[in-house]
C-alpha cells in the first residue's frame, strides 16, 4: 500500500479547541515547586525557603502539580514477563510495534494500567516531532491515557477527532479526550460537532458537506497516525449501546450479522473480515477503505474484550497494539492472524 501524502486543508473557524498550558501564575508556581522537589530532591521545607513561601503553600503547590498532570511517573526499559508476550503478538499478528504492561487494576477494564501505557505512547509519539496531525478515537481507555499524559508542549501538532461527537451521554463523547489532549499539550484540537450516527445515510451525507465538518474530515484523512480504542459488539452492555451512541436494535442487527468488534465505527467479524453495517453508513466515521491505508495504533484490554481485540488483530488493520499483560496472555494462546509480511505495515513512532 502506498503511503498517503499529508494533505493541506483550510483551518475551520468552528469545531476548534485550543488552549495554552502555562496560562496562570499558580500553575507556573506549581511547576517550579514540583521541579525543586522531585528533580532537585529538596524537602517541602526547603522548597518553601527557596521560593520564599510558607511550607503549607509549598505542600499545596506540589500536590497541585501532581493532581493536574504536571508531574507524572513512567518506568523506562523492558518489563520482565511482558517482553516475550510483545514479541509473540508482533509475530502472530504482523504488528510493527506492541506494548504489553503489567496489570495494576482489579476488574474487567484495566483503565489505570492502559491509561499509563497510553500516556507513555503519546509522549513518545510527540517526542519524534514527525506526526503533525494525529487522529483520535473516543472511549474511556483513550480518556484515561489523555488524563495520565504529563503536561508537555507540542507546538505545531493538531489532534483531530475521527468520530462524530454529539452523543446522548456526555461520558460517551470524544470531547473529553480532545479537550484533555489540548490542555496537556497546548496543541490545537479539532472536533466533529455532529452526531456519531445520523438518522439516515442521506442525513449523514448532508452533515458531511457542512463547511466546518468537511475540513475536519479532511484533516482526519490526512493524519499520519490514528490512536483508537476497540469496542466489543454487545447490544446490552457494550460501550456503543451503554453510551447512547447507537440504538440497541441497530447494534443487535450488526451482532446478528456476525460482528464482534468495532474499530472507529467500523465492524469486524471473528475472522477479521469487514462487516458492512447500516450503522457505519449513517455514521460520521472513517470509511473502512480509509482504515486499510492508515497507520493505526489501538489501545485496548480487559478479558471481556479479548475476542474483539483478536478480531481486529486478524483484520490486519493495526500497525500497533497497547494492551495489558492478562489480555496479552489470552491473545497469544489463540490462532494467529495474517502471516507477517503479507501486508505492508507502517510504523507509528518515528515515521511520517
Amino acid at each position: 500500500m502506498s503511503r498517503k501524502k499529508l494533505q493541506t486543508v483550510c483551518e475551520p473557524t468552528v469545531n476548534h479547541v485550543s488552549t495554552g498550558i502555562w496560562e496562570d501564575d499558580e500553575t507556573a508556581l506549581a511547576a517550579r515547586a514540583a521541579w525543586l522537589h522531585f528533580a532537585g530532591g529538596k524537602t517541602q521545607g526547603e522548597v518553601a525557603k527557596t521560593m520564599g513561601i510558607q511550607s503549607t503553600k509549598a505542600h499545596r503547590l506540589i500536590s497541585k502539580a501532581r493532581s493536574e498532570g504536571i508531574v507524572r511517573f513512567f518506568v523506562e526499559g523492558p518489563i520482565a514477563g511482558c517482553i516475550g508476550l510483545e514479541e509473540e503478538l508482533r509475530q502472530k499478528f504482523a504488528l510493527a510495534q506492541c506494548t504489553v504492561v503489567p496489570n495494576i487494576d482489579h476488574g474487567e477494564l484495566p483503565l489505570h494500567t492502559l491509561g499509563a501505557a497510553g500516556a507513555r505512547f503519546l509522549l513518545a509519539l510527540l517526542a519524534t516531532g514527525q506526526h503533525k496531525t494525529i487522529g483520535v478515537g473516543n472511549g474511556r481507555t483513550l480518556a484515561a491515557a489523555a488524563d495520565r499524559l504529563p503536561i508537555t508542549k507540542a507546538h505545531g501538532v493538531r489532534f483531530v477527532s475521527l468520530l462524530g461527537g454529539l452523543t446522548r451521554k456526555l461520558s460517551a463523547g470524544p470531547f473529553d479526550v480532545i479537550h484533555k489532549l489540548a490542555e496537556r499539550t497546548g496543541a490545537e484540537a479539532f472536533l466533529l460537532p455532529v452526531p456519531f450516527v445520523a438518522n439516515s445515510k442521506k442525513d449523514r451525507d448532508v452533515l458531511a458537506l457542512q463547511v466546518g465538518v468537511t475540513h475536519v474530515l479532511e484533516m482526519g484523512r490526512s493524519a499520519t497516525v490514528y490512536f483508537a480504542g476497540i469496542g466489543e459488539v454487545d447490544p446490552a452492555q457494550g460501550y456503543l449501546s451503554a453510551g447512547g451512541m447507537v440504538d440497541p436494535p441497530d447494534l443487535q442487527a450488526a451482532h446478528d450479522d456476525g460482528a464482534c468488534a468495532e474499530l472507529l465505527g467500523n465492524f469486524i467479524d471473528a475472522d477479521g473480515a469487514h462487516i458492512p453495517s447500516t450503522i457505519t453508513e449513517r455514521a460520521l466515521v472513517p470509511r473502512f477503505a480509509d482504515l486499510e491505508t492508515q497507520n493505526i495504533v489501538a489501545i485496548a484490554g480487559g478479558t471481556a474484550k479479548i475476542q474483539a481485540i483478536r478480531s481486529v488483530l486478524k483484520s490486519g488493520l493495526l500497525s500497533g497494539l497497547i494492551t495489558d499483560e492478562a489480555t496479552a496472555r489470552g491473545l497469544v494462546h489463540e490462532n494467529p492472524g495474517p502471516e507477517p509480511g503479507k501486508k505492508k505495515r507502517k510504523t507509528a513512532v518515528g515515521r511520517n
